[in-house]
């Protein structure tokens, strides 16, 4: 019996990661065909607002069409070069077409969606748990890359990532209901109030709304209560990360660095490691 269940244990984590590396192929598309949508949206709009005349208007697309093309040549790739992460390989992250290199982009995000959906479906077992498990996950992954690539956390994720996190938590899954609530409107005054206070102590714009409302979003999954420590862990990193960056001279100290990342970054181990953390922050500050 034992084994049986072994076996039955070790065959949902390979078909979990399997359907995690499919599913990591279409975050991809999100990740790359969001923004040019919202560009694009705004160009529309900014033309409208400002009647200028029509211009020749970008290709239209969205989430599902047009097909997938090789982002050099053009060409529209076969079925067999989208295959996830294997295609990679089999091309050798070359495009078929015209040998031009495929973003790394591609694989690294099919495995870690891969690894993160067997590691929440062995969490949560077969629960809704492990439905909401992976919504959150996968919006991380999204915003992560989107923010690395743009500096853009888009409103399209973030506001629907917190208010499944309030329906989430109508029945307390991650956090009480009273607590999600206050966490959301807590996440977003947190970092507005930081902003006009380095605003209009230096002029300058230390962070964008986007990061208001990603905060206010792990607010309403985690509750108020890890609000200051995603915040303190989400600080450091990004304080260490900037420091080896300048002394390597791989960055300047003017250049802005997107806070999204690490904010996601600490809402994950705040997701799995919650009460672990809780109780190092609080014997860290009552010493």
């Amino acid at each position: 019996m034992e084994a049986t269940m072994e076996a039955t244990s070790v065959t949902l984590l390979v078909l979990s990661g399997l359907y995690g590396l499919i599913f990591g192929s279409f975050l991809n598309v999100i990740i790359l065909r969001l923004p040019q949508q919202l560009d694009a949206q705004w160009q529309r709009d900014s033309r409208d607002y400002l009647q200028l005349p029509a211009t020749e208007e970008p290709i239209s697309m969205n989430i599902a069409w047009p097909r997938s093309r090789c982002m050099q040549c053009k060409n529209t790739l076969a079925i067999w070069h989208n295959i996830p992460l294997f295609s990679y390989i089999f091309l050798r992250g070359r495009c078929h077409h015209c040998s031009a290199a495929i973003l790394i982009q591609y694989p690294i995000v099919e495995i870690i969606t891969a690894a993160v959906t067997a590691i929440i479906v062995w969490h949560f077992g077969t629960t809704l748990n492990t439905v909401y498990g992976l919504i959150f996950a996968y919006s991380l992954i999204v915003l992560t890359v989107i923010d690395l690539r743009e500096q853009l956390l888009p409103d399209q994720v973030t506001l629907p990532l917190l208010w499944i996190g309030l329906w989430a938590n109508l029945e307390g899954r991650f956090a009480p209901l009273d607590q999600a609530v206050l966490g959301a409107i807590a996440g977003y005054l947190s970092l507005w109030s930081i902003f006009w206070v380095f605003k209009l102590a230096t002029g300058k714009e230390g962070m964008g709304y986007g990061d208001f409302k990603f905060l206010a979003a792990m607010g309403a999954w985690l509750g108020w209560q890890m609000l200051p420590i995603l915040v303190l862990l989400a600080s450091l990193t990004a304080a260490v990360i900037s420091l080896i960056g300048i002394l390597s001279k791989k960055l300047s100290r003017d250049q802005p660095i997107p806070f999204g990342p690490f904010l996601a970054a600490a809402g994950a181990a705040a997701f799995y490691f919650g009460e672990l953390l809780q109780d190092s922050y609080i014997r860290l500050f009552s010493i």
